[in-house]
């Protein structure tokens, strides 16, 4: 019996946030609770020299702020050969932002990793994963290959849409597939809510500080069933530098590592070189188990992604 082939690929994803978290997202006025951030460039640091002992190849996605905070850490991502994409520009969340402030946020940013590291992100992924209606058709109108801020997968990308329509009293009408692929995310992939400590300006306590193992229990037990039991796809864990760059935690990280590198058939990608390998033979369209109710989206031409050459001409 010939046994399986196994092609699992790991993308380990830093949101480089720095200070812009506590500035933008939680609304700090403490100087304590903002110097957190401080230490998200030392940690990258580590985490760089971490990556480069295992020829790990990763994607960070940066806010604008943060890279022009802390220029040096951020040209030191680029020059390592990571892929780097966008993250706001003091990580704002987009829902809570018109279309046209939206749009100023994504140009900030977009200026900012560009005039520091001379990077043009193909990849976005939305400060508190929470997009708005606008953000999908933005991304294709300003080029952008791929976002990494929804749910609606595990192990598989899948393509984003425009227009789905939802209430409580209307069945459930999918918008319109369009050609911007998304990497998922998940919660239970994500080192800040098991690790950081964070009161909340509505009184609600994040308690963190989680021993590492607990962690390791369900970020392994996710790598385990993915090899063993699906055999192919990717899975993508989301790391800060501030968070996971403590030392008991980078020891939890190379552990991880070792074990997933120890199995046949398991490479490190960035989420950019995996959207490119998964787009090849594949077109927009809807999920398997999507019904057939369509909405409004599907009666108006299909939004086009825009290519990189002409948002720089427009640009000019």
């Amino acid at each position: 019996m010939t046994a399986e082939i196994k092609d699992v690929r790991v993308a380990l994803t830093f949101d480089f946030d720095a200070c812009c978290v506590w500035i933008g997202t939680l609304g700090a006025k403490s100087p304590s609770m903002i110097s957190r951030g401080e230490f998200g460039p030392i940690a990258l640091r580590r985490i760089l020299d971490l990556l480069d002992r295992f020829g790990i190849k990763s994607t960070f996605f940066i806010p604008g702020h943060s890279a022009v905070a802390f220029p040096e850490p951020t040209r030191m991502i680029r020059a390592a050969g990571h892929e780097i994409g966008h993250h706001g520009w003091v990580h704002e969340n987009p829902a809570m932002l018109t279309p046209e402030q939206e749009r100023q946020v994504l140009e900030r940013g977009l200026e900012a990793l560009d005039r520091i590291a001379g990077a043009r992100p193909v990849g976005y992924r939305s400060p508190a994963w929470d997009n708005s209606p606008a953000t999908v058709s933005l991304l294709l109108e300003y080029g952008f290959e791929y976002e990494s801020s929804l749910m609606g997968s595990d192990y598989a990308p899948y393509w984003c849409r425009v227009g789905d329509e939802f209430s409580t009293t209307e069945g459930y009408r999918w918008g319109r597939p369009v050609d911007l692929v998304e990497v998922p995310v998940a919660w239970h992939l994500d080192d800040f809510p098991p690790f950081e400590h964070v009161w909340l300006r509505s009184g609600a306590v994040l308690q963190g500080n989680a021993p590492p193992s607990s962690v390791g229990e369900v970020w392994l037990g996710e790598f385990d069933y993915l090899y063993h039991h699906v055999g192919q796809g990717i899975l993508t864990i989301t790391m800060h530098p501030q968070v996971i760059g403590r030392g008991h935690r980078l020891l939890f990280l190379e552990r991880c590592i070792r074990h997933m590198a120890g199995h046949p058939g398991v490479t490190f990608t960035t989420a950019g070189d995996y959207v490119r390998h998964w787009r090849k033979g594949r077109k927009p369209e809807l999920p398997r188990d999507a019904g057939p109710a369509r909405s409004k989206a599907w009666e108006a031409p299909a939004p086009q992604r825009r290519s990189l050459a002409d948002v720089q001409r427009k640009k000019k």
